[in-house]
């Protein structure tokens, strides 16, 4: 998504704040010298899966989160959202009869007759229909506009979260507590859905991105002794086989 996006708009916004232009590294979007790639969790193949539908400009931004569910959850996969078309490899990912597409939102904004609050799914993990979490990426009011103008959504249920944590994410300010990142939503989800390693590794996973991230802008070297750092490799050390 990112590089076709580089690739494909020749206006697109300066996104880096700052100038000249901060050198990122291709993998994880941070400086060299608060790279994290060496740090990536593998985990074996979750239950659920993750559809990321991204607004226009959201794969560049260096604080977008949705990369790292992908480095975390095998089975997720992205595309970009246009209100004039729709890329047939995700409505076929969305037809595809092994999954049961969960649209993510807040249920305020949605009819009652089509919020859930939980999976209507078997809960062995090996039942043949799992969940796929459809998780519209970008600013509260992107998302807003994807939810309105993609009528080929109305058809599944829209799963309503209500964490009772707030928000950990501090690379973006927003005026609402419960207005949660694209990672934190897919963590949560993931617990929903049994992949509660999976969900404590995203979790963890994105606490030492915004660390390392917040110390690249301070010009503070990475601490990979804090906290964030420990629970991540405690937690690759409890991976499930």
């Amino acid at each position: 998504m990112r590089t076709a996006c580089l690739t494909h708009s020749a206006t697109r916004p300066h996104l880096d704040r700052g100038s000249p232009r901060k050198e990122r590294c291709a993998g994880c979007r941070l400086s060299p010298g608060h790279c994290m790639c060496a740090l990536r969790p593998v985990l074996p193949t979750t239950h659920a899966g993750v559809c990321l539908i991204m607004a226009e400009f959201e794969p560049l931004k260096p604080s977008n989160t949705g990369w790292l569910i992908a480095d975390v959850v095998p089975d997720t996969a992205a595309f970009g959202w246009s209100r004039m078309a729709v890329d047939p490899a995700l409505l076929a990912l969305l037809a595809d009869p092994q999954w049961q597409p969960y649209v993510v939102f807040p249920g305020e904004f949605v009819a009652p007759e089509r919020v859930v609050t939980e999976l209507r799914l078997p809960a062995a993990p090996d039942a043949a229909v799992r969940p796929l979490f459809v998780l519209l990426d970008g600013t509260w009011s992107e998302a807003r506009k994807i939810f309105r103008k993609s009528p080929w959504l109305e058809r599944f249920p829209v799963l309503s979260l209500r964490p009772e944590q707030l928000s950990r994410y501090r690379l973006r300010r927003s005026t609402h507590a419960h207005h949660f990142c694209t990672s934190e939503v897919a963590a949560l989800c993931l617990a929903l859905a049994g992949d509660l390693h999976a969900a404590q590794t995203l979790e963890a996973y994105l606490d030492v991105y915004s660390s390392r991230y917040l110390r690249a802008k301070q010009s503070v070297p990475p601490d990979s002794e804090d906290a964030a750092h420990q629970r991540l490799r405690e937690l690759g050390l409890q991976a499930p086989v």
